[in-house]
């Protein structure tokens, strides 16, 4: 895996002579830069060692007006180069340099001090007992010390050797799947068109590749890569690497940027985080704070909400909400650097814990069960951060491509985890084609729900044998997933807590009740339906002789046809069972001294006018008693009725 190096320390302290002296590379690119004999831009090198392995190196500006651009370039490095003038000692930068490496996760390097042959060693003495004491406490406490002069090549073999022996025994994590390439440099190469530069901090990128500038959304296609200068057809992540876009202008991408596959990453403008306020800070952070925050090569005005507290004081660490005026993407885990608004200095780092906007306010019922996840997501194990980004995924779940970004694992141990997580029952995945998974509390929570639904449903509608499947839907799950809703009424289904009949749910042990009026009506009505016999009345001379409405009538009626007492034949005609068994019975018996049977026939027969005649014929082929043969019925060889 590529190494990167990158440099740090108080301006005019040699980092870039240092650089030079051992790569024979000049990283001062602007005349404005030689002129002044400051770096004003990041610069890039190479060291190639003695075994063919290469060192990738990111020089940084040291002047305070440039810390912004240090920050961008100490995005993707894995170790650092702490550089010291001996005559010159610890300065303001060399301090801030060194808190903005250890706020971004870096925990390896090395000192070089720097100009050893501009002082005599009585001097030299005291400034290795000044950086001595600076870096007590500090990564870098027990870190090796080289005095080297970029002049004479005093010690510089040594720091050599220390950095080849760095090289090999580091061994970066780096997430493969992701590929992110923060712009830290933009131009125009006459014959090429757009190049941008930076370090690849994740994934790869080969040449014909898509690839989307984020936040903006502008695509274009990767035409040919370079990394230290060198063309290659793919490029990995470690890699200082520029690539040349087709379809991009110049003016259309700009520092700060990141250089992503379509679809690869999920820009957010809110961020849960957890902050730690330097202890060197003036003052507290405070709740609503606006600040500076510096996120891989990008810089940006953003807000901060503190979580439970209203100031967060010098060395203290605790969760926060961070808004932003434009969606920023970011990857859990990410590091992050905070700048006072006025005047501007490091002042905190944090790490991202969700960087797709949780969407959690203090008005929120599990506001604080939700602060508590948050916390343990901050020092939890990869099972345990996949689980709770599951569960704070909520009624809505969580898909797998955003897991991929609010976990920053690899897709293999991703997979292997939720498969684990989904046999142990603790996740379920609702939607297999999107890939969407919930919590199994949620999944309680919601099945919970669901039941009281349905008891109320049933409360409401007692006439009814259940809901239907769609009402549950548009009811209860009007504000879910559809393969949700369908998801929890299954699984109630399959534990016994709900029953299934037909396309109506209804919880165990419940049937249809009828209140006081309701049973008044029921006997009223059937024995309507019973006096009617054969003529029996239509549904307005029903509810005219009971004195009842549609709304009233409709339950009572289905309840009847429902247990067999009454019969529907037609619309708004039904009757009595024991009147249409007689009715059926006559026409039997029609059959053992006649062929066939006409509308006619049947009139004839029973005495009914055509109103009912007609229905009661079609009714008869319905229940395949007879059959239709033009206009008139034979007998069926095989009765159902």
């Amino acid at each position: 895996m590529p190494v990167v190096m990158g440099t740090a320390g108080h301006i005019d302290h040699g980092k870039t002579s240092l650089i030079r002296a051992l790569t024979a590379i000049d990283c001062d690119r602007l005349e404005e830069e030689k002129r002044r004999g400051i770096t004003i831009e990041l610069g890039f090198a190479f060291l190639d060692f003695d075994d063919g392995r290469r060192l990738s190196i990111v020089d940084v500006p040291g002047h305070e007006k440039f810390v912004k651009t240090m920050v961008a370039g100490a995005t993707g490095i894995d170790f650092v180069l702490l550089v010291i003038a001996a005559d010159e000692g610890v300065m303001p930068q060399t301090r801030e340099h060194l808190e903005i490496c250890s706020l971004l996760g870096i925990s390896t390097g090395l000192v070089a001090v720097t100009k050893v042959d501009a002082v005599d060693p009585e001097l030299l003495e005291m400034a290795m007992e000044d950086i001595a004491s600076a870096l007590k406490g500090t990564f870098l406490e027990k870190a090796p010390v080289f005095a080297v002069s970029s002049t004479t090549g005093q010690g510089l073999a040594e720091l050599k050797a220390a950095l080849a022996k760095l090289e090999r025994e580091l061994a970066p994590e780096r997430l493969q799947d992701i590929f992110r390439l923060p712009v830290d440099r933009v131009f125009s190469l006459k014959g090429h068109g757009t190049v941008v530069t930076g370090t690849m901090i994740s994934g790869s990128v080969a040449v014909g590749d898509e690839v989307m500038v984020y936040p903006t959304g502008r695509k274009a296609r990767v035409r040919s890569l370079q990394s230290h200068g060198e063309p290659v057809t793919v490029a990995p992540a470690g890699r200082r690497t520029a690539v040349n876009l087709q379809g991009l202008e110049v003016e259309e991408i700009h520092r700060g940027v990141t250089l992503a596959h379509v679809g690869g990453l999920l820009p957010s403008p809110v961020w849960e985080a957890r902050l730690t306020c330097l202890a060197s800070a003036p003052r507290p952070l405070r709740h609503r704070g606006e600040v500076h925050i510096h996120h891989g090569t990008k810089e940006l005005l953003g807000r901060i909400y503190l979580r439970g507290r209203d100031l967060l004081a010098p060395g203290e660490s605790g969760l926060c909400q961070i808004r932003f005026q434009e969606p920023l993407p970011a990857v859990f885990g990410d590091r992050f650097i905070v700048r006072s608004f006025s005047p501007l200095r490091t002042v905190a780092g944090g790490v991202v814990l969700h960087p797709l906007g949780l969407g959690l306010t203090r008005r929120d019922p599990e506001f604080a069960d939700k602060l508590r996840l948050l916390e343990e997501l901050a020092h939890g194990d990869d099972e345990s951060i996949v689980s709770i980004q599951v569960l704070l995924g909520g009624r809505y779940g969580v898909s797998l491509a955003s897991l991929r970004l609010l976990t920053g694992l690899e897709s293999k141990k991703l997979d292997k985890i939720l498969g684990l997580l989904g046999s142990r029952g603790q996740i379920f995945c609702f939607d297999r084609e999107e890939k969407i998974y919930i919590a199994l509390p949620v999944a309680e929570t919601l099945g919970a729900s669901c039941l009281e639904h349905v008891a109320a449903y049933h409360k409401q509608h007692s006439l009814k044998d259940g809901i239907a499947r769609g009402a549950l839907a548009s009811g209860w799950g009007r504000n879910l997933p559809p393969k949700l809703t369908h998801f929890i009424a299954e699984r109630l289904v399959r534990a016994g807590k709900l029953q299934a009949a037909g396309d109506a749910l209804a919880l165990p042990g419940h049937s249809v009740t009828l209140g006081a009026g309701q049973e008044d009506l029921r006997g009223s009505l059937r024995a309507l339906y019973e006096q009617g016999g054969s003529t029996p009345p239509t549904l307005k001379e029903v509810m005219e002789k009971l004195g009842v409405t549609a709304r009233d009538l409709d339950p009572v009626l289905r309840l009847l046809v429902k247990d067999g007492e009454l019969i529907r034949v037609d619309d708004g005609l039904y009757y009595a069972r024991a009147s249409l068994e007689a009715l059926k019975e006559q026409v039997r018996a029609w059959f053992t001294t006649h062929d066939d049977l006409d509308p006619a026939g049947l009139r004839e027969l029973t005495g009914l006018s055509r109103k009912f005649a007609i229905p009661l014929l079609e009714y008869l082929d319905t229940i395949r008693l007879t059959v239709r043969v033009g206009n008139r019925r034979i007998l069926r060889g095989l009765e159902n009725g």
